[in-house]
């Protein structure tokens, strides 16, 4: 009999947010799952790594009677991955599942994402890796309309495998009395946010400030992330974290240093 495939499920909202347990249940259909995750939400992490403190990585037992292992990490999503393939796997998993984050990681977001940073550490240790979030912050968000979708990705990933350097970041529309349209492969829109902070007092007399923000789309093209999840599609963003930008290295060959 062929081996089932190994899948290391990850996120950033906590080893016990809803967003991570759906996605245990729907990679316990694919294959062998054990679980790494945070022990508190890590949100806005981005690829942080812990340097300064002690990492702890403990055994738990969120679901008695689980088939599977489970882990709650003190450090950040990117730790999370670190410690599984270094000190708590076997062998490299098949694939590395990030998720489901409660909140878009469409376009600038990635940037900031601890969900997409998870699996972008998967994709520089070599493995194939999915973020996946959804468009509802709500903590008893509805994630039966990404089900189906999240399986059949993750299959044909583990089917296909990716490119060396590539990993996906898929995003789903909140749910709505209307069904998905499908899926679409797109771009990161163009579109960031305009931050502000909010000063305030503490009773001591002491400044401290509130980051506020609102998320401006600049781009108007009908083949961005953006677009896709504004017209109820789940976007699929190939993500590459080589941060070289190649076209720009011609003409910085010409100037004089």
């Amino acid at each position: 009999m062929a081996k089932k495939p190994l899948i290391l499920v990850t996120n950033d909202d906590g080893i016990t947010a809803p967003g991570i347990r759906n996605l245990i249940e729907i990679m316990s259909t694919l294959g062998d799952i054990v679980v790494v995750a945070p022990d508190s939400p890590q949100s806005g992490m981005g690829h942080a790594i812990t340097i300064n403190d002690t990492l702890y990585c403990d055994p738990v037992s969120i679901d008695k009677n689980a088939p599977y292992k489970e882990y709650s990490c003190s450090g950040t999503p990117a730790d999370c991955v670190k410690l599984a393939t270094q000190q708590i796997l076997k062998r490299k998993p098949d694939l590395c599942v990030s998720g489901v984050n409660h909140g878009s990681n469409s376009s600038i977001n990635v940037i900031y994402s601890g969900t997409m940073s998870a699996a972008v550490e998967a994709g520089v240790e070599g493995i194939p890796a999915i973020g996946f979030s959804l468009l509802d912050y709500s903590h008893d968000a509805n994630f039966e309309h990404c089900k189906t979708y999240i399986k059949n990705i993750a299959k044909q990933v583990l089917e296909q495998g990716l490119p060396k350097g590539v990993v996906l970041n898929v995003n789903f529309p909140k749910i709505s009395n209307q069904p998905l349209k499908g899926t679409k492969i797109c771009r990161q829109a163009n579109a960031l946010w305009v931050e502000d902070f909010d000063k305030r007092v503490n009773p001591q007399g002491r400044d401290y400030y509130w980051l506020t923000g609102e998320f401006i789309n600049k781009d108007k093209g009908e083949d961005t992330d953006e677009w896709a999840l504004a017209n109820n599609y789940v976007s699929i963003v190939p993500v590459q974290f080589d941060l070289t930008a190649h076209h720009f290295i011609q003409d910085l060959n010409n100037w004089e240093f």
